[in-house]
Order: structure tokens, then sequence, then C-alpha cells
């Protein structure tokens, strides 16, 4: 009996590798000619077809532009409107990656592994309260309702304080539970109605002055009852059939100077925290930083043309702003020209996505980086598999979001925890190649351009051309 039924098993196997291989056989001989059919019947059509007929005028069309310009002409063309793109520009701007570090080696030894590496830093060293933070990467303004839900607002006040750095309320209403779950809690000071109680601004660990930003320049921004609803809402006082309005300019600022009453009140009301300024990097740079200045605010904030934003006019990401490491470097080299660089604090954001990038920003003169798209991304994590394939990421992160109850704040917290100690590890790694012990010992002295362009922009020596009086110093 045992022997019967093994043969069977061996017939059964012989027989489904022969129908396996007959199946294969009869793909070869039919399916491989058929496919050489279409293949030659289409091909003809391409070669001997007039281009008013030929669908290949489809593929010289598309290479006049780009797949998301075909995109957004067609949703423009659905619409009558302006459209709203999530995250920013696609545009390729100049970056840091004309930027090297020098590591230390004979004539600069490196740091010993044991040596501690220090990342504090100070915002507003000359306010009565000045901002500490344990890490110089801070989180961008990603405001509740207007962008992103109320559990990822929690998310982030919880992964921000679990490594010590601020998250920043942006445009959006104060949540309660952020300053509940935040170690360190930036309040933006919109140019909206909502959220600019005394009791509110007092619970600000710092207060910026939202004047523009690198995604939206300074544009209004009107958002009906139907894409903002609930909580959100109620938050920000809004009546059921009202429009969220953010106006173009705060209507205590209709003249430059109406800026520094306006620093001095917000000073008052909070008792000396940091007051600071967040601008969109222009051509007029200078004269905004100028207007900073004479406003006396603790801190400059400084947003490059590749910020990124919870939704704003292609046109307003594209075509507007300076690329941030043209303004880091002109903001840097005013401030040091104006003698307030170690007054006025510095930080820059848009387009920050890797440590390095981080790093050099810090070298080249900020004293912190925001930072907002990567951070956003790497919090949801393997969270978007929630989403994908059908809908976007931004489903389950922003407000209006059909998918946001889905998204976990605990495991939204952790992974954005991790995402800064992994960052700041592998800067506190850099300065120990560059044989220093603290982030804020690194300079522009650590760093050659590898390009004409970036050595123009920066001020930074040209790798190619060796430091000859160095040499002769040394020996």
């Amino acid at each position: 009996m045992y022997f019967k039924g093994v043969r069977f098993l061996y017939v059964f196997i012989i027989g489904m590798l022969a129908g396996i291989i007959i199946s294969l056989v009869l793909v070869l001989v039919f399916v491989r000619p058929l496919i050489k059919w279409v293949f030659g019947y289409i091909t003809k059509l391409v070669m001997t077809e007039s281009y008013e007929e030929n669908i290949w005028e489809v593929v010289t069309a598309s290479r006049r532009f780009h797949p998301i310009t075909n995109v957004e002409n067609s949703l423009r063309a659905e619409s009558g409107k302006t459209i709203e793109r999530p995250f920013g520009t696609a545009r390729k701007f100049l970056n840091f990656d004309g930027l090297i570090f020098t590591p230390a080696q004979l004539a600069t030894l490196p740091t010993s592994e044991d040596i501690y590496i220090d990342t504090k830093i100070v915002i507003g060293p000359c306010a009565k309260k000045p901002l500490r933070l344990d890490i110089p990467i801070l989180l961008g303004a990603m405001g509740y309702g207007i962008g992103v839900s109320e559990k990822v607002r929690i998310a982030m006040a919880k992964g921000t304080a679990a490594v010590g750095t601020a998250t920043n309320t942006g445009k959006g209403g104060f949540l309660p539970e952020d300053r509940k779950n935040a170690k360190h809690l930036i309040i933006q000071y919109g140019k909206a109605k909502w959220s600019k109680e005394p009791e509110i601004l007092k619970q600000g660990d710092a207060i910026e002055i939202h004047i523009g930003q690198g995604a939206e320049a300074s544009a209004p921004l009107e958002i009906s009852p139907e894409k903002l609803k609930g909580k959100s809402r109620e938050i920000m006082g809004l009546k059921p059939s009202e429009n969220a309005v953010i106006p173009s300019r705060h209507k205590e600022i209709n003249h430059k100077d109406d800026l520094k009453p306006l620093v001095k009140h917000l000073r008052e009301v909070t008792g000396g925290v940091p007051i600071g300024v967040k601008i969109c990097a222009g051509h007029k740079l200078e004269e905004d930083i100028e207007s900073c200045i004479h406003a006396e605010v603790d801190f400059i904030s400084i947003d490059g043309g590749q910020a990124g934003t919870y939704g704003s006019a292609p046109i307003l990401e594209d075509d507007f702003g300076l690329p941030t490491i043209y303004a880091l470097s002109r903001a840097i080299q005013y401030l040091e020209k104006r003698k307030v660089k170690d007054k006025i604090s510095l930080l820059v954001g848009g387009g920050f996505f890797t440590p390095g990038d981080c790093f050099k920003a810090l070298a080249l003169g900020a004293n912190a980086v925001y930072m907002g798209t990567a951070p956003l991304w790497a919090m949801n994590h393997t969270q978007l598999l929630k989403t994908m394939p059908f809908e976007p990421p931004t489903q389950i992160a922003f407000d209006s979001g059909k998918l946001k109850d889905k998204f976990d704040e605990e495991e939204g917290a952790k992974s954005l925890e991790k995402f800064f100690l992994s960052f700041v590890d592998e800067m506190k790694t850099a300065v120990q190649s560059l044989g220093k012990t603290s982030i804020t010992e690194v300079n522009t002295e650590d760093l050659v351009a590898i390009d004409e362009l970036t050595s123009h922009i920066t001020k930074i020596p040209l790798a190619y051309q060796h430091n000859q009086k160095t040499i002769n110093r040394r020996f």
C-alpha cells in the first residue's frame, strides 16, 4: 500500500512537470509569434503614418515639457482655478553639494572617540529668557487644521520633546495638546485673527512673527468651510459658514518701522522669551534684515526657495524666493557686516533632507536648521502603507485627509525621535572628524568649495587652490 502511494505521488509530480513543459512550449509556439506580430504592426504604423495620425506625436510633444507640467496643466483645465501643490517645488536649485568638509588627520588631529560631543545651541542669546535646545535641528512650522491633523501635531510635540528640540505651531490655531506634550514650543504669530490672545502667547518658549515663507512668499490664503472642518474651526473661532482668511500682511504693520513696536509688545506680553521674524528670502534680503535689526529682534528665520508647504500655487513655489544657499550666505555676510551676528540668531529652512546639508548650513553660520518635509515623511514611516497604493500619503497626515484617523501618534512620535537622533548622531561623527568637540565650533574654515559658483556665493575657498601661506607659516 505504501509503495502504491509513493508511485502515485511520483506519477503526479511527473505529470505536473510535463504539463508545465507543454504549456511553456505552447507559449513559445503561439504567444511569441503573436507578440512579434503585434510589435511589428505597431512599429510599422509608427514608422509610416503621418504625424497628424501617428501616436508617436505624444512622445515628441511630451519632450517639450516635464510630465509634472502636463499633469498640472490638466488640473488647471479641469478646475479653472489656482491649483495647490503640496510639499513645495520640484525645481533643482543650486544646493550645498558644492561644499566639502576638510577632515582632520595630521595638520589637525581628529577628536578621540571617548570625548563628549556637545550639540546644544542657544536661540536669542540676548533675550531675557533664551531658548536653549539640545540639538541644532528644529521642526518646521506645520499648522494644525490648515495643514496637519491633531494626531500628527501631538506626535510632533512628543517626538521633539524626546530629543530636546522645538516644534513650531505654524499658521494654524493653537492646539492646547501641543503645549502639553512639547518641551519647547515656538508659537507663530500669524497674520490671521486667531491665536493671538496673551494667555496663548505666554505659553510659548519663543514667538515667531510670520511675515513670509519660501513656498508661499507673502500671498494671502482663504480656506472654505468645506476644506476646514471640526475642532480646528472651533479653535480658530470661525463661524459655521465663515472662510478662514490669512491676509497678506499684519494689520499692525503698514510700514517697515511698525515691526519694532510689535516686537516690543510681544516681548512685554511674554516676559522676555526670544522674539523673531520669519521671512521668505528675496533679492531685497538685506533690506528686510535691516528692518529686523532695527526692530531689535532676537532671531531671524529665513525660508529659502526650496521650502515645503501644505499646499501652494506652483508659481509661488517655483518662481519666488532665493535658493537657500544664496539666502543663507547673504544673510550671514550682512549680519557680520552689521556686527550683530553674535546677538541675533539665524535660523534657516528650505530643502534640507540630509545630515550633511544641515551640517554645512551650520558651518556657514546658521545657528539652527528648520526641517519640515523630511521629518513629516519620516514620522509617517511605514504608516504610509495604510494609504498606498490607492491614496497619496497626505491622506493620513493632513487634517483634510480621509485616513487621518488611522495615524498612530505614538508610533509617529517614536519614528520622529529616531529620525532626529540618527541625524544628530551623524553630525556628531562629523564634528569628531573635524577635530572638534562642539557643533558650535564648526565654521567656514572647515569647508572648501568644489565649484566656482558655490565658492563665489559662500566666499569659501576653492578646493583646487591650496593655501601656501598656511603651509609656510606652519613650517
